[in-house]
């Protein structure tokens, strides 16, 4: 008996394949090329180029950022940097410096204290900022 294989419709990706490729890449780098040349002739200008050296009055930042933008206000500009990185790197590296065990009541009720004044004191200036 006789096998016969099925017959493939085939197109062979080289050279007919490529020549395609070549020709889509091609054309689309002429549009690029078009749009950048357009744009450097005609460029869209959205207003007055930013200035660095002076903030509009109704800039905000995120809600997430509302309590530092807020605490800049009352401290000096490289205290209300340092502080916030500080802060981070002692809640990183507090686990390595205190190996004490908590045995006693009143050192939790005492660091449960810090923390809801902390939260409160962010809340408060989260919504502060939020307001201003």
């Amino acid at each position: 008996m006789e096998t016969t294989e099925p017959e493939h419709d085939s197109i062979p990706f080289y050279p007919n394949l490529f020549r395609i490729e070549l020709y889509v890449t091609i054309g689309l780098m002429v549009i690029v090329l078009i749009v950048g040349m357009l744009g450097q002739m005609h460029p869209v200008g959205l207003g007055e180029p930013a200035d660095p050296l002076s903030t509009p009055a109704h800039i905000k930042p995120e809600w997430y950022f509302l309590a530092l933008y807020q605490a800049i206000k009352f401290v000096p500009k490289t205290a209300g940097v340092l502080l916030p990185i500080l802060g981070m790197l002692l809640v990183m590296l507090w686990p390595f410096i205190d190996r004490r065990p908590d045995t006693s009541r009143r050192a939790r009720w005492i660091r449960a204290g810090i923390v809801t004044m902390f939260f409160i004191v962010i809340s408060g200036l989260t919504v502060w900022g939020a307001l201003s």
